[in-house]
């Protein structure tokens, strides 16, 4: 009964505090402000009036919450064998959807969206063609040398996706244009989801030390900067250069990188 209790305060612990709620705002957050100050562009004030939240952000937090308990972030009570990234990488894919059901207005062109999260998919799966398993220990202790190529080009592909899977391109819905923008609490509840999970599923599993959470929200964070500054670059070219970049180039780089695991996968056997 008493590890039945430590369980469960371990797992609400890792759902509401760390690597859960508070460190998914605070993280959001100061992204958020960071994409402001580069961009240039107004993020709108938080509504902190006491009202129930929208639905579409409930069960946003819920699967960032769920999908944040599976990293391997140093100091996460979730015991490393009850990890599972296919629960997170479900989670944070079935956020846009959740967005696109209940509040259409915050996604712009759905079909586009379509391709480039089954890109994004596809650059979470590269790396877990030689182990079979997507759980973190696993992912992380694969050093094989055959395997380097399609990790890089899937953690490539994962960064491209990135900044339109964050909506920082230049094709927002018509609600979105407005004098006074209005703070978008979904997106910054999605940074941390993304930004982990590209730490957790292409770098070794860090140390339960200070050094180790240094490491892993250092490149978290440098994650975030580099999509940050292509979401940068999208916004000042325009939404048809952006609209081309993803239908152009990024969708045919997906091909390659699936034909590189095709070829390392029967290589390897």
């Amino acid at each position: 009964m008493t590890q039945l209790f430590s369980s469960a305060a371990g797992d609400t612990l890792s759902l509401l505090v760390y690597p859960g709620l508070l460190t998914i705002a605070l993280f959001g957050l100061a992204i958020e402000v960071t994409w402001s100050a580069v961009a240039r562009q107004a993020i709108g004030r938080p509504n902190l009036r006491w009202r129930s939240p929208p639905t579409v952000q409930v069960i946003v937090a819920l699967l960032a919450m769920l999908a944040a308990a599976q990293f391997a972030a140093p100091f996460n009570a979730v015991p490393t064998p009850d990890r599972n990234l296919v629960i997170a990488a479900i989670a944070i894919g079935f956020t846009a959807w959740a967005e696109l059901a209940l509040d259409p207005e915050l996604v712009a062109r759905p079909g586009l969206l379509l391709v480039i999260q089954t890109c994004w998919l596809l650059s979470v799966l590269g790396p877990a063609i030689e182990p079979e398993s997507l759980r973190p220990q696993v992912l992380g202790n694969v050093l094989v040398p055959a395997l380097l190529p399609v990790k890089v080009a899937s953690g490539f592909l994962y960064l491209l996706c990135l900044p339109a899977l964050m909506r920082l391109w230049p094709m927002s819905p018509p609600a979105e244009r407005r004098a006074r923008p209005r703070f978008n609490a979904t997106r910054t509840m999605l940074w941390f989801p993304y930004c982990g999970l590209f730490t957790t599923l292409f770098f070794p599993p860090s140390t339960d030390d200070v050094a180790g959470a240094i490491r892993f929200f250092g490149i978290s964070v440098i994650a975030a900067l580099l999509c940050v500054v292509t979401g940068t670059m999208l916004t000042r070219r325009g939404a048809e250069q952006a609209r081309g970049l993803y239908t152009r180039a990024v969708a045919p780089y997906s091909f390659l990188v699936l034909a590189l695991i095709v070829v390392t996968l029967a290589l390897t056997r």
